[in-house]
């Protein structure tokens, strides 16, 4: 399929750009002989430096490449991004198919669960539920996790994250049930399961995955703006939200300690909704053509 406008093809390359920084960071790091987490100035100077020849963008304020911290953020955002999304899209894709299949009382239930996250502040829910929980690493099963805080920010985005996927799958199963393929399987007697499964949930996955694009932005915004709070991911992870709290402090004496970090959660974000907008336009059939 091609993308119908020029905003979602600049959108599809800054995703990708950004997929190749977060997969390829360790070998980026490691040609510029850089390590995100140790201080590299020499003795005597005193950090934040300003960007040169051994530190491309410069220092923070212990000294640490900001490239190198730069690139590992990426892989923190792109990895909490893409699995929080997966789960608020498997518990969207369960609840929906169910609603719009089954219809009436099942349905009402749980469209008005539903909208029961609709009325609360997504935002504001997640930082809520973050701060309320206990510390990660002493949670039983996240403790023996590599990165507890990183996995109960994983967890919190994707539990509130279902709700707008349940709807949209709602909407398309209630339109597809109705179609002639979805009669004959009822005919030939497929049971609800395998109906819901094989015949109704693919045909309705174009707008989902659509819509999942900008949902791993959302998370990636939410994430860094957790860590920048301080309840998402802990010191000394790369956070991009971390690394934008530590630096807002030299906005104005050193601000690419600041500029930096900000400026590449932009761009991910804008790639991810750019595109995200694109192939919703691109898959939906009543769509205009539009002038490239």
């Amino acid at each position: 399929m091609m993308l119908p406008t020029r905003a979602s093809r600049i959108g599809l390359i800054l995703v990708l750009l950004f997929v190749l920084a977060a997969v390829l960071a360790p070998f980026l790091a490691r040609l510029a002989g850089q390590n995100p987490y140790d201080p590299t100035v020499p003795r005597g100077v005193v950090p934040p430096t300003a960007p040169g020849p051994s530190h491309p963008l410069g220092t923070d304020s212990l000294g640490r490449d900001m490239l190198a911290r730069l690139l590992y953020g990426a892989r923190i955002s792109l990895s909490i991004g893409v699995l929080a999304e997966v789960l608020a899209l498997l518990l969207g894709l369960l609840i929906g198919g169910i609603a719009g299949f089954y219809g009436g009382w099942v349905d009402d239930l749980l469209m008005r669960l539903a909208d029961t996250f609709f009325s609360l502040p997504a935002p504001l829910l997640a930082l809520a539920v973050t701060a309320a929980l206990p510390e990660p690493s002493s949670v039983p099963l996240l403790r023996h996790l590599p990165e507890p805080s990183l996995a109960m920010v994983l967890l919190v985005l994707g539990f509130i994250g279902w709700a707008g996927i349940a709807r949209l799958v709602r909407a398309q199963v209630l339109v597809l049930r109705e179609m002639e393929y979805a009669r004959a399987a009822t005919a030939l007697g497929a049971r609800s399961g395998r109906l819901i499964l094989r015949h109704l949930l693919p045909n309705a996955l174009a707008p989902i995955l659509a819509t999942a694009l900008v949902g791993i932005a959302g998370n990636i915004l939410a994430e860094s703006w957790l860590s920048f709070l301080g309840v998402g991911a802990h010191p000394p992870l790369p956070s991009w939200g971390i690394m934008i709290t530590e630096g807002q402090s030299y906005l104005t004496t050193h601000p690419w300690v600041c500029v930096y970090p900000g400026l590449a959660l932009f761009t991910a974000v804008l790639g991810l909704n750019l595109l995200g907008d694109g192939l919703r336009e691109g898959w939906d059939p009543h769509r205009i053509p539009v002038r490239p």
